[in-house]
């Protein structure tokens, strides 16, 4: 259980700190006060309703000022990254580099799988027995 739950936990934090660096923008149209379309990384389609605003000033009735005011509206959120994670091998001193490279190669030397098994006595027997030494030097086991 405790595995799992720092497994998940570590998610988490990867997760957290993925977004938190990333940075991106939605877009929305809203025709009147209904959003219609909303898009993450490009730019939102309309509802095909916007008008020019090329009026011709001779009408003079009522109804086609009233029609020329545009009911749509674009709304565009930056959410930018946190850019303070973001460093490079150059910036190191070169004790710092060279902390981190011997630390990578000891690291990745660590989980070397050694499949050398090899015994050089397998292959010989062992020595045969003239005499028995306990029963010569007079230690018997009480």
């Amino acid at each position: 259980m405790k595995k799992v739950f720092s497994k998940i936990t570590g998610i988490l934090m990867a997760t957290v700190v993925l977004f938190s660096t990333m940075s991106f923008t939605i877009d929305m149209h809203y025709c009147g006060d209904i959003l219609v379309d909303t898009a993450i990384f490009s730019k939102a389609e309309g509802c095909g309703m916007e008008m020019n605003h090329s009026s011709s000033s001779s009408s003079s009735s009522s109804e086609e000022n009233i029609s020329n005011k545009n009911c749509c509206s674009e709304t565009v959120i930056s959410i930018d990254g946190d850019e303070e994670f973001t460093t490079t091998f150059k910036e190191l001193t070169f004790e710092q580099q060279t902390f981190v490279a011997t630390f990578v190669y000891t690291y990745i030397n660590l989980f070397e799988v050694n499949e050398d098994n090899s015994t050089s006595f397998l292959d010989y027997s062992p020595p045969l027995v003239v005499k028995d030494i306990l029963l010569l030097d007079e230690q018997f086991l009480i």
